[in-house]
């Protein structure tokens, strides 16, 4: 496995623990990196880099940052983000893989990138329900900024600095892990 290889997988896992926190910002920014032909895709899924679907994915990304700061709207978008972002998860993953085996893409693209989003997007529902049930929803803009904040974050250190990427999408699980243990005990 190449250099080249290798860095297009950590994009993938950057994006897809991204879309973790938004569905559609990864999906958009990949978009944007695509179109300027900052990101090679691979050729299956080159018309994310169209148009078209740069509108799209903006108008979406636009909709459901702002739909995350309506109190009780966020909950119910919790619900289905899910699995969707799974299906965002495995998407990004599937497109940024180049010079793979398809039996290879697809398993790195369901395995890796959609369960890294399933995972992040867990970990964003459960805090989100502790604020509501804590604050009576009105910590939730809150935790929006943040989780928008740091899927912005994520997703351009994932176009620039794959590498870095991964390592803070290791050091995010590990800081879940460690509080999921504090607080099992």
């Amino acid at each position: 496995m190449d250099m080249q290889t290798l860095l297009s997988i950590f994009l993938g896992i950057g994006l897809a623990a991204s879309a973790g926190f938004r569905v559609f910002l990864p999906l958009f920014v990949l978009s944007l990196a695509a179109h300027f032909n900052v990101v090679p895709l691979n050729d299956s899924w080159l018309w994310i880099g169209g148009f078209p679907a740069l509108i799209t994915l903006g108008i979406a990304m636009i909709a459901e940052i702002f739909a995350y700061y309506i109190p009780f709207v966020d909950n119910l978008l919790d619900t289905i983000a899910t699995p969707l972002a799974a299906i965002a998860g495995t998407i990004v993953m599937a497109s940024t893989m180049i010079d793979l085996d398809p039996m290879m893409t697809w398993g790195l693209a369901i395995i890796a990138g959609g369960g890294t989003a399933t995972a992040m997007q867990g970990m964003t529902s459960v805090t989100r329900l502790a604020s509501s049930v804590k604050t009576g929803g009105l910590g939730n803009p809150v935790v929006s900024t943040a989780e928008t904040g740091t899927a912005i974050t994520l997703s351009t250190l994932s176009i620039f600095v794959p590498i870095l990427a991964l390592i803070i999408v290791i050091f995010i699980f590990a800081i879940v892990f460690w509080v999921y243990r504090k607080f099992r005990k």
